[in-house]
């Protein structure tokens, strides 16, 4: 009889599947490591299957998610082996026995019927009172003389209506991705899902590393030059100096891109 591999043994192991994932998105362990502040020592020591750097179980789940999410795959299934790997998440603090919680629970509060009486009797004396003091004026007041039919006066002001706002204009597509022509602008949209990206400016620095979530926008500008690295450019819709870029990447296709002053699409 023999004894054939399981399909769980030919998985990768944690480490080589976050090294795979990272080199199919186009990434280095520098920019890894830029987006998730994760030190480079320590995503080496990962993508090589070695926790010890990581400085416990907590940290090595976290540091485990972070880089998945960085190179775009579900970071629960490497947790979970993570977990099968190493003992299992630490069992959770045993509740207090029931006999407790029944000793310490309160009392039900009785309804304090005396301070009700008392409340009872204050607000009968007053009705009294107040019954006896009116009692005496001769002229009807005006709630009788409504309540006996009289008319309302006509001079009454009527209720004025106003006409509704005209709606404002909705601005052009021009005038939303509209820049100065002095500056190099340059908007992302993630309209088709999420995306790393990184934005550089003409002197190599560092404008912008991390995530894009579908929804989310950003724009940047420059004197002179930016620099796009994007990790899911089929996700990405492109502005540049006040012009939208009809380009469709594909999805997963990463794409290193430079823009300068003037018409992006004049050459």
């Amino acid at each position: 009889m023999s004894i054939g591999n399981s399909p769980e043994d030919d998985r990768p192991s944690i480490g080589r599947a976050l090294q795979q994932a990272r080199i199919a998105a186009g990434l280095t362990v520098e920019e890894v490591s830029s987006s998730t502040r994760v030190r480079i020592p320590i995503v080496h020591a990962i993508e090589g299957d070695d926790f010890s750097r990581c400085g416990g179980d907590v940290y090595a789940r976290g540091h485990i998610r972070n880089i998945a999410r960085a190179v775009g795959i579900d970071p629960d299934p490497l947790v979970e082996r993570y977990d099968g790997d190493h003992g299992g998440r630490p069992a959770p603090t045993p509740a207090a026995p029931l006999f407790e919680a029944e000793r310490i629970r309160s009392e039900p509060r009785r309804p304090n019927w005396t301070a009700a009486m008392v409340a009872a009797i204050v607000a009968v004396i007053g009705f009294v009172g107040f019954t006896l003091f009116n009692g005496g004026d001769d002229k009807p007041s005006n709630t009788a003389q409504v309540a006996e039919g009289s008319k309302p006066d006509k001079t009454a002001a009527k209720p004025t209506t106003t006409k509704p706002a005209d709606p404002k204009p909705v601005p052009s597509e021009s005038a939303i991705a509209a820049a100065p022509r002095d500056k190099v602008t340059v908007k992302l949209g993630a309209s088709q899902g999420k995306s790393w990206i990184s934005v550089k400016d003409h002197n190599g620095r560092l404008l912008f590393d991390g995530l894009l979530l579908e929804g989310e926008s950003k724009t940047f500008q420059d004197k002179e030059r930016i620099d796009l690295v994007l990790g899911n450019a089929g996700a990405i819709e492109l502005f540049v100096n006040g012009k939208k870029l009809q380009d469709r990447f594909e999805p997963g296709q990463v794409e290193r891109l430079t823009y300068t002053k003037g018409d992006p699409e004049a050459g």
